[in-house]
Parts: C-alpha cells; sequence; structure tokens
C-alpha cells in the first residue's frame, strides 16, 4: 500500500492519526456511558471518587458532560479523518492517472497498437480508480478496527481476563476467515475485471462503427453480442457478491454469537463475585464497537482485493516498454537541409516476416520526392521509421547524415511534418485542429494554411467558419475534407521536412491538382516526400521511387523516364490510367 501512496505518505499518517484518535474518543465516550450506569444502579462511579467528585448528582452531571463532549469529538474527527481519506484516495487516483498515462505516451507506436484502445482507456479510468477506492471507503475502518484492537484487548486482559477470551474469540476466525475468502475471490475478481474490460471495449467499438452497423443491418447482432458479454459479467459479478455476501453473514453471526456469550459469561461471573460489577458495567458495551468494526471486514478485504486486482492491471500496462532511448542529441529545425537516407534497412512486424530487408534508399535535400508501389511493398514502414515510431532492427535512417536514433525524439518530431492517410481529428473546433502543436498561431496563420490545403473553401461555406465542432474522429467532415485539415495542420507546422502518406486519397482528382499546386510553392526550401498508391498525386515530383515486394526499390526517376522505360511504374501507370479511362 505505501507503493501506492508514494509522495503522499505525510497525508496517510494524518489520516491514519485521525482514524486513530477518533477512535479512542469513541472508546472514551462508551467508556463514560458504562460510568453513567454505574452511577445510577451503584449511586457512585469509584475512579470518580477518586478524582474528588463524591456525589452522585455531581457524577452524573460530569460523566454526561464528559460522554457529550467526547461525542462531539468523535463526530469532529471522524468528518477530518474521512474528508482526509477521500482526499488521499483522490490523490492516489490522479497521481497514478497521470503517471501511467505519461508511461503510455512514451510506448512505442508498435505497443500501442498491440494493446486495444478502449482497454487503455479502461485501465485509466475504471482500473486506477479502484487504487484510491480503498483509501476512500474502507482504510478508515480499518485503522479504527486496529486501533479498537490494541486498546481494548489488553484492557479486558488486565481488568476482567474471565470474558476476555469470549469476547476477542471472533478476532482470529473471521480474520482466517476473511483471508479465505481473499484467496477465494482473488482469481473471480480477476475474470470479473477482464469481462467488464470485454464489455467496455465491444460497447466503445459498437458505438463508433455506427455507420457500419446501420449499413449490414446488423443492431441485433450487435446487441446480441453486447447482451452476451453483460451476461458473462453479470455471472462473474454474481459469483463475487455471493461470496462476499456469504462471508460477511458468517462474520455478523460469529460477533453476534460472540456478544450473547460474553453477557451470558460475563452475568454469571458479576452474579458468582468472580468480577466486579464496577468493572464489568463500563467494559460490556466496548467489544461491541470492535465486533462492530469485524462486521465491516468483508467489506475491507472485499475492497482491498478489489485494488489489488486493479494494481495488477495497471502495472501490467506500466510494464510496456517505452520508447527506446538513445543518445538524445539537439537538432536545430532551422538548420535541417532535408537530405534523407536509409542504408541496408532490415524491418519486420512482430511475429511477421520482414517488410523492408538490407532495404537502401536516398531522398534528396528540397523538393518532392515520391515513393509508390504496390500494397505491401513497405511505403508506409519507410514513413514511420523516418518518425521513428519503430526502429529498425538493422542499417540506419539518416537526416542530414546524422543517425536518427541520436536525436532527441522530439526534436526529431517537430522536424518532420508528418500526415496519414487516415489523419486523427480531435473533438474540438477546425481552428482547434489546424492550430494543434503550433497552438500560438494567429488566426490569420490557421486561414493561410487552410488556403494551402485547399480546406477553406468548404469552412467558409459552414455557418461557424472555423469555429464549427467537428465531433470525436471529426465525424462531422468528410474523408476528404478530414485529409485536408489534417495537411492544414502540417503546413501551419511548417516543418523543414514533411511526409504525406496518401494525404489526398480520399480527395477527387480536381481538389488534388489544386492541392499538389499548393503543396508544389509549399515545398519551396524543404524536402516533401509523397507516399501514393495513386500515382497522379506524385506525377509532378522531382523524384520518384518505385518500390517492389519486399521493400526493394525497382525503379526510380522522374515520371517521365519511368514511362519511358516501361517497367513497373509504367505498368501501374497504364493500369491505373486505363481503369480511369473505363
Amino acid at each position: 500500500m505505501l507503493d501506492l501512496v508514494g509522495p503522499h505518505r505525510s497525508k496517510l499518517a494524518l489520516a491514519t492519526g485521525l482514524s486513530a484518535v477518533c477512535q479512542l474518543a469513541e472508546v472514551a465516550c462508551g467508556l463514560f456511558l458504562g460510568w453513567v450506569a454505574l452511577v445510577l444502579i451503584k449511586g457512585s462511579c469509584p475512579p470518580l471518587l477518586a478524582l474528588g467528585i463524591t456525589g452522585a448528582t455531581a457524577q452524573l452531571w460530569f460523566l454526561s458532560g464528559a460522554a457529550a463532549v467526547a461525542c462531539a469529538a468523535v463526530a469532529v474527527l471522524s468528518y477530518a479523518a474521512n474528508t482526509q481519506w477521500r482526499g488521499l484516495g483522490q490523490a492516489v487516483q490522479q497521481d497514478w492517472r497521470d503517471s501511467t498515462y505519461a508511461h503510455v505516451q512514451r510506448l512505442e507506436l508498435g505497443q500501442l497498437e498491440g494493446e486495444r484502445t478502449t482497454r487503455i482507456a479502461g485501465v485509466l479510468t475504471d482500473e486506477v480508480a479502484e487504487l484510491g477506492g480503498f483509501f476512500a471507503t474502507c482504510a478508515n475502518d480499518a485503522v479504527q478496527l486496529g486501533t479498537s484492537f490494541l486498546v481494548l484487548v489488553p484492557a479486558f486482559l488486565v481488568f476482567a481476563p474471565q470474558i476476555a477470551w469470549i469476547a476477542f474469540l471472533p478476532m482470529p476466525i473471521v480474520a482466517w476467515l476473511s483471508f479465505r475468502h481473499q484467496d477465494r475471490v482473488a482469481d473471480d475478481y480477476a475474470v470479473s475485471s477482464e469481462h467488464r474490460a470485454q464489455l467496455h471495449s465491444q460497447l466503445v467499438n459498437s458505438l463508433q462503427a455506427s455507420a457500419t452497423v446501420k449499413s449490414f443491418c446488423t443492431e441485433e447482432y450487435e446487441a446480441a453480442r453486447l447482451d452476451e458479454l453483460g451476461e458473462k459479467y453479470r455471472l462473474s459479478n454474481r459469483r463475487t457478491d455471493r461470496h462476499t455476501v456469504r462471508h460477511g453473514e458468517t462474520v455478523r453471526a460469529t460477533t453476534t454469537a460472540s456478544m450473547v456469550g460474553m453477557l451470558l459469561l460475563g452475568g454469571r461471573s458479576v452474579l458468582d463475585g468472580a468480577l466486579p460489577f464496577e468493572v464489568f458495567s463500563p467494559l460490556i458495551g466496548l467489544p461491541q464497537q470492535v465486533l462492530f468494526r469485524l462486521t465491516r471486514l468483508g467489506t475491507i478485504v472485499d475492497q482491498y482485493q478489489r485494488t489489488l486486482t486493479a494494481y495488477d492491471r495497471v502495472q501490467h500496462l506500466r510494464a510496456l516498454p517505452a520508447e527506446p532511448g538513445g543518445k538524445d542529441e539537439e537538432l536545430d529545425r532551422t538548420a535541417v537541409q532535408g537530405a534523407i537516407s536509409l542504408k541496408d534497412v532490415t524491418f519486420a512486424y512482430p511475429g511477421r516476416p520482414p517488410v523492408l530487408e538490407n532495404f537502401s534508399l536516398d531522398i534528396a535535400p528540397g523538393g518532392v520526392t515520391g515513393i509508390v508501389g504496390a500494397t505491401g511493398s513497405g511505403k508506409t514502414t519507410v514513413a514511420r521509421l523516418l518518425m521513428r515510431f519503430q526502429d529498425a532492427a538493422e542499417g540506419q535512417v539518416l537526416l542530414d547524415g546524422r543517425d536518427i536514433r541520436d536525436l532527441d525524439r522530439h526534436d526529431l518530431r517537430r522536424a518532420v511534418g508528418f500526415v496519414a492517410q487516415d489523419p486523427f481529428l480531435f473533438d474540438g473546433t477546425i481552428a482547434d485542429n489546424i492550430r494543434y502543436g503550433t497552438f500560438d498561431a494567429s488566426d490569420e496563420d490557421v486561414e493561410r494554411a487552410a488556403r494551402a490545403a485547399e480546406a477553406h473553401p468548404f469552412v467558409d461555406t459552414l455557418p461557424d467558419r472555423y469555429d464549427t465542432r467537428i465531433g470525436e474522429r471529426g465525424a462531422a467532415l468528410s474523408g476528404g475534407q478530414r485529409q485536408r485539415i489534417a495537411l492544414a495542420r502540417a503546413i501551419l507546422k511548417d516543418s523543414p521536412v514533411v511526409i504525406l502518406d496518401e494525404a489526398t486519397s480520399a480527395v477527387d482528382n480536381e481538389t488534388e491538382a489544386a492541392i499538389q499546386r499548393a503543396l508544389r510553392s509549399f515545398a519551396q526550401g524543404r524536402t516533401l516526400v509523397v507516399i501514393a498508391h495513386r500515382l497522379s498525386t506524385i506525377r509532378g515530383a522531382d523524384r520518384i521511387h518505385v518500390l517492389d515486394k519486399g521493400g526493394v526499390v525497382a525503379e526510380e526517376g522522374t515520371h517521365a523516364e519511368l514511362l519511358e522505360r516501361g517497367g513497373l511504374y509504367a505498368s501501374l501507370w497504364s493500369l491505373q490510367s486505363g481503369e480511369r479511362a473505363a
């Protein structure tokens, strides 16, 4: 638990102290009430006689006042303790959420893609919430139970050993039952947590795929899948709940039997003269406090087990390896020329054959370079390597003659702009999305970038123009509109190297031609790498590299040169132009 608390150990100490003092005040209140009964029955309270308070009326007033003060102290201390515990729970949640999210941000892209996004989100929300749940809900009871035990057991052993054993006999029994319960439900909680994650993932996926679901008329199928997962989650929860309720009622029965036994055994000892009534009267009610806390032990153990299960799931996420480090050499983006070289690069995705093997490619600084090829030839992999989303297993990727693994990762990515085929847009306004990453850009800069990306014409027709909200992942926009917004974002970033990976695949030919004209102007003084399947996209490139299966550079040259050779590029061009003519 100390690992969970982290830097908040002072808050833990304060909360523990408040709970302990609160329990002592509660014990004192019970003791005073027991002495009141002694005054009413016997006419005096021996401990008060030693203080010089002799009259029954005076003793009654004194004890009533002391009990009132103790009860008020219990109320104040209980409020303070609960507030402190809840604050600690929230602080633990916030710290673990922040640190875990920071680790997720440092994960290699391949690791992120290997984990379900909904599962990661579930860990950062539900599981992290459970980490603070124990402190917010059960830690106070646990501390007060421990305090009662430490105070009352010695008191009974000293003043009433005849009934001490029956008063506290439930403690080892309940402790054994609780640990047995914890062992029994540990696996059940792991299964329940997994079923909850599956249910959450399915729910999010079905909502995100609403258009696909409607187009295939599979609403009932998706509802059935959700119902099946919901039933699994319900059954796994019912199993753990059944064990928890059974445990709680067993504890309650054990403590009740102990209370009855203490009354019978203690009363008989008083009648036999073995136990003074003056001792039995104030002590009779005190074990109830411990026994009452014991009835909460099942809940405490239950929440503790939930916390351990959540901790394991969070630690699994935090154990995923972060992006490999390097020398973190500084890179001045203003000094970047944009010469790119891949030398004898070999790369394979986990569990797959190599996409690139002994692959070499040189991209001259400045101007426009096109990379084309069939599906699976490694075009997108080249872009991922240049961005250091992944590192090559062998070989080098150089920027201006420097191995990019030696460069500071953020410096590299600031110097290289990237637009993917399916760009991600955030739930916000169009201006917010264009300005993302260049947050100090003016409205004029945003509009200028939008014009260069041919996004301004459609934005200008919207009622709120650049203040139009576009929904999650830009759901309010078409595919081509999303690509143009992402392109405007890359233009505004103003990086010396820009990679466009099928960045205009969803726009019509007329819009693409306008974008190409704008990009030709934008490319002046920078290196523009255009990866495309549609050859018309890179027709005007200064240099075109044609990749074949296995990441082999089959041809390179200008559009005219490649057509003249009559090779792979010419075949692709003939095929595509023929399709367009058809």
